[in-house]
C-alpha cells in the first residue's frame, strides 16, 4: 500500500519519542523511510511545509521514496489532502499523522489512516527482524557428482 507521510508530523513525533533520534533530520528520515519501503516492496510519497533546506541534495535520489516541500503557499496538509482527493484507488493509501484533519479526510475516502506512534513503532519491528537467510543452493539444485561419490564411499554403496 503506498505511503503518503505528513513529513514534518512524523518527524517532530520521532525527535520527540525515538530513542537517539532527537538529532534527525529531513534526510536522515527520508533515508530510514527509503530503507523501510524497499523492505516492505512499496513506495513512499513524503509531504514537508515550507521550503526545506537550502541544500536538497540528501534529499534526492532516495529508493522508492519522493520528497515534497510546500513552498510558501501551501502547507503539507493541503497537498496530502488533494493526494488523498485526487486518488483513484484511496483504499490503497496509507495516510501517516497524527493531525486529526488528515486521519479524518482519509476516513472519508476509506484510506488508512496511521497515527505517527504505530507508524514508528510498526517500522522499528521491521528493521530491527533479521531478513531470512537464503536457502543453500543446494537444496534446490541437489549436490555435485563428486559429492555424492563421496557419500556413497562412506556408506559403502559404491
Amino acid at each position: 500500500m503506498p505511503l503518503v507521510i505528513d513529513g514534518y508530523n512524523l518527524l517532530r513525533w520521532v525527535q520527540r519519542h525515538g530513542e537517539g533520534c532527537d538529532a534527525l533530520d529531513e534526510a536522515g528520515l527520508c533515508r530510514v523511510l527509503s530503507y523501510y519501503v524497499g523492505q516492505i516492496r512499496d513506495r513512499a510519497d513524503v509531504y514537508f511545509d515550507g521550503l526545506g533546506p537550502p541544500d536538497k541534495t540528501a534529499l534526492g535520489g532516495l529508493a522508492a521514496v519522493e520528497v515534497y516541500f510546500t513552498g510558501q503557499d501551501w502547507t503539507a496538509d493541503d497537498l496530502i489532502e488533494e493526494k488523498i482527493a485526487d486518488s483513484t484507488a484511496p483504499r490503497r493509501l496509507v495516510v501517516v499523522s497524527s493531525d486529526r484533519r488528515l486521519r479524518a479526510a482519509a476516513k472519508r475516502r476509506k484510506a488508512r489512516p496511521v497515527p505517527c506512534e504505530a507508524f514508528w513503532t510498526e517500522l522499528q519491528r521491521r528493521l530491527r527482524t533479521r531478513p531470512p537467510t537464503p536457502e543453500p543452493r543446494e537444496k534446490r539444485g541437489g549436490i555435485g557428482e563428486t559429492e555424492t561419490d563421496e557419500w556413497l564411499d562412506a556408506f559403502g554403496l559404491d
